[in-house]
C-alpha cells in the first residue's frame, strides 16, 4: 500500500503547462519521462549552463537551447546532466530546436532523461523563453492565489462552525459542500459513525468498510491511500486516536482538500471537548428521568422535567428498547451505542430518552398517539444498525406512564432470549418473534423454571463429568434437538459419523432411562436447554 505525504504543495503540473497557448504555439513533443508529467512546477528557469544544481530549486522547470550543454556524442556528459536535474528535483527539461539542433535532440540526451525519469520536452518551433516564463509564472501565481482564496473560504467555514459549537453532522455537511465527495467519520475500531454521500456517486463506498479501513495506515496526521482513493486524517492525540475522517479522493489530493480534512478534524476535536461535559450532563439527566418514570411516574416535577428535556408525556405512546452488541462483539463501547441512538432519534425527530445501564443502551420513545411506535422503533434501529451491528429488542407499546417499567423490562427479557446466531433476525426483536423463548423470557428468573431445568439435565451433566459421557452427551442432545428433521445433519454439525452419533444417543437414553423418540421427552429436554441458555445469558 502506497501512502502519500500530503505536505507536498499542489501547483501547475508539467502536463498543464504544455497546454498553455505560449507552449502550444511552439508545438511541444514529449521525448522522455512521460510518467513525470504530473510533477508540479514551482517556477521556470532559463539557462545554458551545464552545472545546473546550484541554480535550481525543487520544482523548477529548465528551459534551454542547448548551446552550453555536452557534445552530442558525450554519453557520460548527458548522464551527469540528467542526474543533476534529478538530484535538483527539477520538474523537467524543455529544449528548443533551432539554435543548436535543427530537427532533433541527441539520442544520448533522450536516453539519459529516460533513465533518470526526467520529463524531456522538445519545442519544434522557436519561441521566446520570456513568453514561456511569463506564462508559467502567471499561471503559478493564479493557482496559488486561487488556493489562498479557497484557504480563506475553508478557514471562514470552519471558524463559523467552531464558534457555533457545531456537531459532527454539521461538520461533515460542510466537508461535503467543500469537496463534493463522500465523507466518513469512523471510530477507533474502524466502524463508521456517520456518513454523507455528497454530490459524487457513492455506490459501494461503504462495502466491507471495516476490513478495508483497518488495512489503511498513515504515518503522519494526514495521508492519502492511492489504492483506495482515500484521504485519511487521524482524530485524537498522537498516542490515542479516537477515530479517523475519510474523504473520497480518487486523484492526488490538492492542498485545499488536505486543508479541508485537517480543519474538519480540528473542528471535530473541538466539538468532542465541548461535547464531553455536555454529553455527560445530558446522559445523566436522561438516566434520572428514565429511572423516575419507571419507579414513580407521579413524582412531583418529573413530567415537567421530561418536557424540558424534549420528551413529551401527554397523549403519547411509549415504547422501551434495549440495545447491545452481538455476543461476538461485546467489547464495543456502550457509550458509542448510546450516541448512535441519540443521533438517529434526533435525525428522525422522535423524542427519546437514551441512557447506559449495565453496559447496554436503554431507550424510551415518546410517539404521538396517532403514530405507530413499532414503526418508529424500526426506523431508528435500522439507521443505527447501518453503521453498528446491534441486537435491538423492544417491549410492548403502552399508553400510560405507569406501564413504562413494563415495556423496558420486557425489552430486556426479549434481548436476553434472542438466539446467539440468527441469520434471519429482524431489525427489532419482539416477544412475538421468539415463540417458546419468548414464553421463557416472560417467566424470567422464576425459581420453578430453574429447578425444572436442573432436574431435567442433572443426570446428563453428571454423566458428562465422568467417564461415561466425557463431555459429549449434552452437545449431542443439543444437536439432535436443533436438527429434528435429520439425524445426518445433527451428526454433521458435530463432525461425527452417523454411527458415532447414534452411539451417543444410545448413551443418553441409558442415562435418562427413557427414549428420545418420545415427543414429550424431547419437548421437556428442549425447554430445559433453552431455560438453561437464558439463565446463563442473564448471569
Amino acid at each position: 500500500m502506497e501512502v502519500w505525504d500530503t505536505r507536498a504543495m499542489s501547483q501547475l503540473t508539467v502536463a498543464e503547462a504544455l497546454q498553455l497557448p505560449a507552449f502550444r504555439r511552439a508545438e511541444p513533443v514529449v521525448e522522455a519521462g512521460e510518467d513525470g508529467l504530473t510533477r508540479p512546477i514551482r517556477w521556470a528557469h532559463a539557462t545554458e549552463q551545464r552545472d545546473v544544481v546550484p541554480l535550481l530549486r525543487p520544482g523548477d522547470l529548465v528551459l534551454t537551447m542547448g548551446t552550453g550543454l555536452p557534445d552530442d556524442a558525450d554519453e557520460d556528459g548527458w548522464r551527469r546532466f540528467a542526474a543533476d536535474l534529478a538530484e535538483a528535483e527539477s520538474s523537467g527539461l524543455v529544449v528548443e530546436l533551432g539554435r543548436r539542433w535543427r530537427d532533433t535532440v541527441p539520442p544520448a540526451l533522450v536516453a539519459a532523461c529516460r533513465e533518470q525519469s526526467v520529463p524531456l520536452v522538445v519545442l519544434t518551433h522557436e519561441t521566446r523563453f520570456a513568453a514561456l516564463t511569463q506564462a508559467i509564472g502567471e499561471r503559478v501565481v493564479d493557482v496559488q492565489l486561487d488556493e489562498l482564496v479557497e484557504a480563506q473560504r475553508v478557514h471562514e467555514t470552519f471558524t463559523e462552525l467552531s464558534f457555533a459549537q457545531a456537531g459532527p453532522a454539521d461538520i461533515l455537511d460542510a466537508v461535503c459542500r467543500l469537496t463534493g465527495g463522500p465523507v466518513v467519520l469512523e471510530n477507533a475500531e474502524h466502524r463508521p459513525l456517520d456518513f454523507l454521500t455528497g454530490a459524487a456517486p457513492s455506490a459501494g463506498f461503504l462495502d466491507n468498510w471495516q476490513a478495508r479501513s483497518s488495512r489503511v495506515s498513515i504515518a503522519r496526521r494526514t495521508g492519502w491511500d492511492e489504492r483506495l482513493g482515500w484521504l485519511v486524517t487521524r482524530l485524537g492525540s498522537d498516542d490515542r486516536d479516537w477515530g479517523r475522517l475519510v474523504i473520497a479522493s480518487p486523484q492526488r489530493p490538492s492542498q485545499r482538500l488536505v486543508a479541508v480534512a485537517e480543519r474538519a478534524a480540528a473542528a471535530l476535536a473541538l466539538h468532542r471537548l465541548h461535547d464531553r461535559d455536555r454529553d455527560n450532563v445530558v446522559r445523566r439527566v436522561h438516566l434520572e428521568l428514565v429511572q423516575g418514570l419507571r419507579s414513580d411516574p407521579d413524582a412531583p416535577g418529573l413530567l415537567e422535567r421530561c418536557e424540558v428535556a424534549g420528551f413529551p408525556t401527554r397523549r403519547r405512546h411509549f415504547l422501551g428498547l434495549v440495545a447491545r452488541p452481538p455476543l461476538a462483539s461485546r467489547v464495543q463501547d456502550a457509550g458509542e451505542v448510546v450516541s448512535a441512538f441519540v443521533r438517529a432519534a434526533h435525525g428522525l425527530r422522535v423524542p427519546a430518552l437514551v441512557c447506559e445501564v449495565d453496559r447496554e443502551a436503554r431507550v424510551l420513545l415518546s410517539v404521538p398517539a396517532t403514530s405507530d411506535p413499532d414503526a418508529a422503533a424500526d426506523r431508528i434501529a435500522a439507521r443505527v444498525q447501518a453503521f453498528t451491528p446491534l441486537v435491538v429488542a423492544a417491549g410492548r407499546p403502552i399508553d400510560t406512564l405507569d406501564g413504562i417499567d413494563t415495556s423496558l423490562l420486557e425489552a430486556g427479557q426479549v434481548a436476553d432470549a434472542v438466539p446467539a446466531s440468527d441469520d434471519a433476525s429482524p431489525v427489532v426483536h419482539r416477544l412475538a418473534d421468539l415463540h417458546v423463548r419468548g414464553l421463557l423470557a416472560l417467566l424470567g428468573d422464576d425459581e420453578r423454571i430453574r429447578v425444572f431445568a436442573e432436574r431435567e439435565l442433572r443426570a446428563l451433566r453428571e454423566a458428562d463429568a465422568g467417564p461415561v459421557g466425557r463431555g459429549s452427551l449434552l452437545p449431542a442432545l443439543r444437536a439432535l434437538l436443533e436438527h429434528p428433521a435429520s439425524k445426518t445433519d445433527a451428526a454433521a454439525s458435530l463432525h461425527l459419523s452417523r454411527a458415532a452419533f447414534y452411539d451417543r444417543l444410545a448413551k443418553i437414553e441409558r442415562v435418562l432411562g427413557m427414549g428420545l423418540d418420545d415427543p414429550e421427552v424431547r419437548l421437556s429436554l428442549h425447554l430445559a436447554l433453552l431455560a438453561d441458555d437464558l439463565s446463563r445469558s442473564r448471569s
